[in-house]
């Protein structure tokens, strides 16, 4: 039983999942998440950092005491100088003099920094020098906005010609949506669970697209290999072999997402978490949900959406037609006679892979027209009585 688990049709490419044929279901599931992004955006908006809303970062000494000290202190004196805001983030982070504490701050005038400052190295008992006070622009996070998205704009661009010249130009479309979907996805992530934005955060979003687009041409690369010369048989419409090729590829999919969100797992939890390198969260948070996301699409998005596209090719409706008046017309024998569905009716109405027994009856059908095969009948109301008697025409001899 063990060797016809799961697990093993999934290596072997034998699973028989049907993922083209349900891909109403996806489009809607996808069409709902990306709504609720969108709402989430224009409702909640972002968590931004300082780079983006501008802001005021403290560093003290890691020798004060522990992180919650540190932010503790810091309100204290925020408070007692009446600045009205409190620290938004904090964070562990090294540098060449030993490790220090991070406090960020809305926007505070250079009275107030000032004056902060002073009172943080009195509360805790420290010389001023000791805390760095830094004061970061909107401005710089503008910018950084800019280029990531004339970044992302050139890169759709060079993947939608790579793929037209690698494949054709459904698939680029496909690949493309695929990864928009990602993006779409990751941000109402981001949105809705308010995790701040930081320009790690836009590094890492720019990081995910190559993943995700690794992933679409592989599967890719496989349905063109299925597919190749489709049109000269009336074995499988476009779908069923599309949907075999996510089969035989899904392991490879499954594999690759899982080795590369090990790292970046081991990089958030252990790294960021356990460790306290704060430098390291921003970036390997995006870069771990957004690889969950982009392996979910690429398999739930891309290639049903091409299945779709190319349903609208001339020659693959034409192709999809013969497919199924050929099992329509074999399935006419036994099988629709029992009052079953064919299965060139299921195929139709559901566009569902056909089942291999139903198909096995169906090639074992007579075509329309022809004489069943079998054992012809003799007797009287069989075929052509014995004995030569009763012949048109003539008596029976005595």
């Amino acid at each position: 039983m063990a060797e016809n688990g799961l697990a093993s049709r999934l290596y072997n490419g034998e699973a028989g999942l049907n993922i083209v044929g349900r891909r109403k279901l996806w489009f809607g599931v996808a069409g709902v998440l990306v709504l609720i992004a969108i709402l989430s955006f224009s409702i909640r908006g972002f968590s931004l950092g300082i780079e983006f809303a501008g802001g005021n970062s403290f560093q003290v000494p890691a020798s004060v005491g522990t992180l919650d000290d540190a932010e503790r202190e810091v309100n204290s004196a925020l408070a007692a100088k009446n600045t009205g805001v409190e620290v938004v983030t904090a964070q562990k982070v090294g540098g060449p003099g030993g490790d220090s504490y991070e406090l960020r701050t809305p926007q505070l005038s250079a009275e107030q920094a000032t004056a902060v400052k002073a009172q943080i190295a009195d509360d805790l008992g420290i010389n001023a020098d000791q805390i760095s006070n830094n004061q970061v622009s909107e401005a710089w996070g503008s910018q950084v906005t800019e280029r990531a998205v004339l970044g992302l704009v050139i890169f759709i661009a060079l993947v939608m010609v790579y793929l037209i010249l690698r494949f054709e130009w459904r698939m680029a479309v496909a690949a493309v949506a695929s990864l928009i979907t990602n993006l779409i996805l990751t941000a109402g992530i981001y949105s809705l669970v308010g995790f701040e934005v930081t320009p790690s955060t836009i590094i890492g979003f720019l990081t995910i697209l190559g993943f995700a687009l690794y992933d679409v041409v592989v599967v890719f690369d496989k349905v063109q290999e299925n597919t190749r010369g489709i049109t000269a048989n009336n074995n499988q419409t476009y779908g069923e072999a599309a949907n075999l090729a996510i089969n035989q590829s899904l392991m490879r999919s499954l594999n690759t997402s899982v080795v590369a969100l090990l790292p970046v797992g081991g990089l958030l939890f252990i790294g960021a978490g356990l460790l306290g390198a704060g430098t390291l969260k921003d970036l390997g948070l995006v870069l771990f949900v957004g690889m969950a996301v982009a392996f979910l699409t690429s398999i739930l998005v891309a290639t049903p959406l091409l299945a779709l596209l190319k349903n609208y090719d001339p020659r693959i409706q034409a192709h999809n037609k013969r497919v199924l008046t050929r099992r329509g017309g074999a399935g006419r024998g036994e099988v629709a006679g029992k009052g079953a569905a064919s299965p060139a009716a299921q195929a139709d109405a559901t566009d569902e892979p056909v089942d291999q027994d139903a198909a096995a009856l169906a090639g074992a059908a007579p075509k329309v027209g022809a004489r069943p095969a079998g054992k012809r009948p003799t007797g009287a109301r069989g075929g052509r009585p014995g004995g030569g008697g009763n012949r048109p025409g003539g008596a029976k001899r005595r």
